[in-house]
Parts: structure tokens; sequence; C-alpha cells
């Protein structure tokens, strides 16, 4: 446990700090309403502070951060620089019109096109990971003049009215009111809709029914193939040899806009930039959010084309948000890939992931009874969890709870999602921090293991 904490600086004692925790948790419970949660069953977790890779409540207590919260603190907690950016930009301009040209955001869009893939050329900014794909699917629209988004099964795009559409998994059924949705099922070798042994197998067999359903579907007919390059929250399915590739070709075949959605994969979560580095696949439109600025202050957009960007130079592009390219999101924005360049964050993660998460995750699932896979890149890695290794049936929702719960216990923040554990900490993360959560995820697992009720 850390020595450094609010309770501890304010002169909190265990006690009155467990009593803040408490007020402060009845208070939530009160009067927000949480998403994706029945409101009668919530969480009765308590931050009060966080730096680096660590979190703590009022009381003491303290976490090791598996989950980098949703996936999007990627620069980790209270990094210096890029609150001191905020702070300054706060003191010259705090807000402005977008329609108004300033210098915080002009410094932010350069920033993130140095990293892009040189087709992309300019930056529509918006205030989340789910407005960008949104606006990507409009833009691809109002470019081919064309309706149809075709989008995977295990997926997750963000919860706005297209985008939730686009979203393959149980959040869309209920949600269902935009048009102009396919779904196919995308590579995903250990449990394989194609009946692959291998690889490429899959990949050849994904590609196929992609294409099937783009002929059937019309081509002529499909304004965008809207794709996670590395489908995030579904799994970290990290895509087998030639997939991309292939979905790149199919896409020019047919005339059809790439979107590949970065928001979980892009800024050093892959150890690369942009997961799609990895294959050097360039798409037409890149969505991304989350780690461009760790969420420091909320930011999102659209990396558009130089073809389709040209498309709007005389004709009027019909959206726009209020707080897109807001100064003080813009200064974060800036801040952090300042940071991450001069730190060599990106270098890190990728390190991290090859020299301690990939193998630790391996021996885990070697070792449990209940490791099923474990696959990823950089620190992007999920553990799926079985009732056994040849059966494959997923481990049920009431173990899962449990290695929640003991997690938590045991100082570890953990992303759990379905049957998987999802070890996506901070990019940040230092070696000695990786190692000692895989140290509390391997014991929790084994007494889960021993007594799994």
């Amino acid at each position: 446990m850390t020595d450094h904490h609010p309770g501890a600086e304010a002169g909190f004692g265990a006690n009155e700090g467990a009593g803040l925790d408490a007020e402060i948790l009845a208070a939530d419970h009160r009067h927000v309403f949480h998403s994706w949660s029945a409101q009668a069953h919530l969480p009765s977790l308590v931050v009060t502070g966080a730096k680096g890779s660590r979190l703590w409540n009022a009381a003491g207590r303290d976490w090791i951060d598996f989950s980098s919260q949703m996936v999007n603190a990627n620069i980790g907690y209270g990094h210096p620089r890029v609150i001191e950016a905020i702070k300054r930009q706060a003191d010259i301009l705090p807000t402005i019109s977008p329609a108004t040209a300033n210098q915080a955001r002009a410094e932010a869009a350069q920033a993130i096109l140095r990293h892009c893939p040189p087709q992309l050329t300019k930056i529509f900014f918006t205030n989340a990971g789910a407005d960008a794909v949104e606006n990507a699917i409009r833009l691809a629209r109002l470019h081919t003049g064309r309706d149809k988004v075709i989008s995977f099964y295990r997926s997750y795009h963000g919860n706005t009215g297209a985008a939730i559409n686009a979203t393959g998994d149980w959040r869309r059924i209920s949600n269902e009111f935009a048009r102009g949705h396919r779904h196919v099922f995308g590579p995903y070798l250990y449990r394989s809709e194609y009946w692959a042994d291998s690889p490429e197998q899959e990949s050849e067999r994904a590609l196929r029914s992609l294409e099937r359903t783009i002929q059937a579907e019309g081509p002529d007919t499909v304004a965008a193939i809207l794709i996670e390059t590395i489908p995030g929250t579904a799994g970290v399915l990290v895509p087998p040899p030639g997939y991309l590739e292939g979905v790149r070709a199919i896409a020019d075949r047919y005339r059809i806009v790439l979107i590949l959605d970065e928001v979980m994969a892009g800024f050093g979560r892959t150890g690369a930039w942009f997961a799609a580095d990895h294959w050097g696949v360039g798409p037409d439109l890149m969505t991304f959010a989350k780690g461009v600025n760790s969420g420091y202050v909320p930011a999102g957009g659209v990396a558009i084309g130089r073809e389709i960007a040209a498309g709007f130079d005389e004709r009027v592009f019909p959206g726009g948000l209020t707080y897109s390219g807001h100064p003080l999101a813009m200064a974060a924005v800036a801040a952090t890939i300042a940071a991450m360049e001069d730190e060599a964050i990106v270098e890190n993660a990728a390190r991290i992931g090859a020299e301690v998460l990939g193998p630790g995750l391996a021996e885990i699932v070697d070792r449990n009874r209940f490791g099923g896979e474990a696959r990823g890149i950089g620190v992007f890695w999920a553990l799926e969890l079985v009732e056994d290794k040849q059966s494959r049936r997923p481990l049920p929702a009431a173990a899962m709870a449990r290695i929640k719960s003991l997690c938590l216990e045991r100082g570890l923040l953990p992303f759990i999602a379905e049957n998987r554990v999802h070890v996506v900490p901070p990019c940040v993360i230092t070696p000695a921090e990786a190692r000692s959560g895989l140290a509390i995820l391997e014991g929790v697992l084994e007494d889960v293991a021993k007594c799994p009720a």
C-alpha cells in the first residue's frame, strides 16, 4: 500500500477516511444515474486520488490499475506536463467557438497528424469516441452517396445513434434506431465461426465472409466498412496475418470507405502510435479519443483522408459540435503527445507487453486450470477464462464476479468483460508494477480455481 494518498495528507485516520469514502458513495448512489447499470445494484468503489498507475481512496486503500479506467488513461494519472498545459490554457483562452481559429486546436491537430498514416491530412474534432464514429459514418455516406455500413458483431463503437447500431454486442439490440447497418463475424480463431484450424485459414475465411456479405448487400449500396483495428471490449482480438490488408483490398475493389476505429487501440495502447501501424494499413478515415489525452479533458476526433477532405472544399459539411476542439482539451492533447514523444511512453508500452505482460499471462494460462487463451500486444491484453481447457466453456459470471472482488481486495483494479480479464494498464506502468499486478491476478485465479463457488 502506498503512503501517498489524500486521506493521509489531510490528516485523516483510517476510520475518518473510511467515513469520507462512505459519504461520497452514499451521495453518488443517491443522486447519480449510472451508465450500463441497474440502479439498485451499483458498484461500491470510491477513488479519491491517483498518480501514475496507482489509485487510492481516503481510507488509504490503493490499487495498481490494470484497467486504465475505460482503457483511456494511457499516460497515467496526474502527468505534470498535461496538468500544467491545461492550467496555462485556462489562463489564456478557456473556451471559444469552433468556428474561431485558435492556437491550441491548430497545435493539437498538427501533433496528431505527425503520427497518422500520411494519407490522413485533416482532423475533425469531437468530444469523445462515439461522436467521432458518428461523424466518420456521416463523412463516408456523404462522400460515397451510399447508405450501408458493415461492421463486426464482436465490436463496440459508442453509445450514440449510428455508433451503437454499428456496435455488434448486446448493447445494440435495444437501441436499433439508425438505418443501414449490417454485421459480419470478424476473425477470432479461439472461437472460430469458420471452422478454421490456423490463423491463415481464419483470415482467409473471414475475408471471404466479408466480401460475400458486401456482394449480397449490393456493393453500390455500401458506404463504409467500419472496424476496430483491434476489437477491444469484445476481447482484444488481434487480427490474424493478412486480414487487415485483405479488408483494405476489398474496400478498394468496391470503392468503399475504410474506417478504422482506433478509439481504444490508439496512442500507444498497442506499443505503436496506432494499431494500424503494426500492419502498415492506411484507412480512409480513422477515429480516435481516449488515449489522445487520457481523458484529462474529454476529446475525440476523426482523421480524414485527403480525397474525402477535398470533397468538402466547396461543399458544406453538415455537422458540428459546440465543444469541438475545446481549448482545454486541445492543450491536453498537444501536451500528452509531446510527453509521450519525449518520454518514450509508446516504447515503454511495447516493452512492457513483450517482456512482462505477454510472458506472464502465457504462464498463467499454462498453470491455471481456468486459463483458456491470452492474447494481445503492448499494454492491450485479454485473458480468456474457461471452465475447462478442452470444452472452452466460458467461466460463469459468478466466478468472474468473485475474481473481480478478490482483485479489488488485494490491491488490483481489473477490467472484467464477460469471461475475460482484460489486462490494460496505463502505458507508463513500470515493469515492477506490472509484475506485481500479475502476481495478484495469478494468486486470485489460483484461489478461485481451488474453490470457484
